[in-house]
C-alpha cells in the first residue's frame, strides 16, 4: 500500500491576493509534477486537500493527470499547524492508495511520523509542489521517493 504526500504549488503573495492562490509558475510547477507522477505510474483512489484555495487547487490539477476513481475531497486535520495524528489513522486505515496536499510544517510532521514514528523528527523536506511516496512495510511505513519541479 501506497500514500502520497504534497506540498501545495507556489501562491500568489499575501498582498496581491489574500486567498493566495496558485501562482502561473505553481500551476505550471503542479503540472509538471502530475505529469511526473503519470511517468512512475501513480495511481490513487482519492485526492485529499485542507481546503485552502492554493491547497484545493494542486489537488484539481493533479487530479487532472491521475484521475482518481473517487475523485477530490476535503479532508479536515491537514493545516499547518494540525497534528498529523489524524491524518496517520486515516492513511493507515485506507484500503487504497490515497494522496494528501498540505502545508508547511504539517506535511514534514506527517512524513516523519509515519516513517520514524515521532512528528519532531524531521526527515525530508518539501519544496512548493513536490510529492513524497511511503510504503507499507511490515515494520512500519518507508519512504520510497520524492519528485519535484525541475526548479527546486
Amino acid at each position: 500500500m501506497h500514500c502520497y504526500l504534497v506540498r501545495h504549488g507556489e501562491a500568489v503573495a499575501a498582498h496581491v491576493d489574500p486567498e493566495r492562490p496558485l501562482s502561473a509558475r505553481g500551476r505550471a510547477e503542479v503540472a509538471e509534477v502530475g505529469q511526473l507522477a503519470l511517468q512512475r505510474n501513480v495511481i490513487v483512489a482519492r485526492i485529499y486537500h485542507s481546503g485552502i484555495v492554493r491547497a484545493r487547487q494542486t489537488a484539481q490539477i493533479l487530479a487532472d493527470y491521475l484521475n482518481p476513481a473517487e475523485g477530490v475531497s476535503y479532508a479536515g486535520g491537514l493545516l499547518p499547524d494540525d497534528d498529523p495524528q489524524w491524518v496517520r489513522a486515516e492513511i493507515e486505515a485506507a484500503a487504497q492508495p490515497t494522496l494528501w496536499v498540505g502545508h508547511l510544517p504539517f506535511m514534514e510532521r506527517l512524513a516523519a511520523l509515519l516513517v520514524t514514528g515521532d512528528a519532531s523528527r524531521k526527515t525530508v523536506g518539501f519544496s512548493p509542489a513536490s510529492m513524497l511516496r511511503c510504503s507499507r512495510r511490515v515494520a512500519g511505513w518507508e519512504l520510497d521517493w520524492q519528485i519535484a519541479p525541475a526548479g527546486n
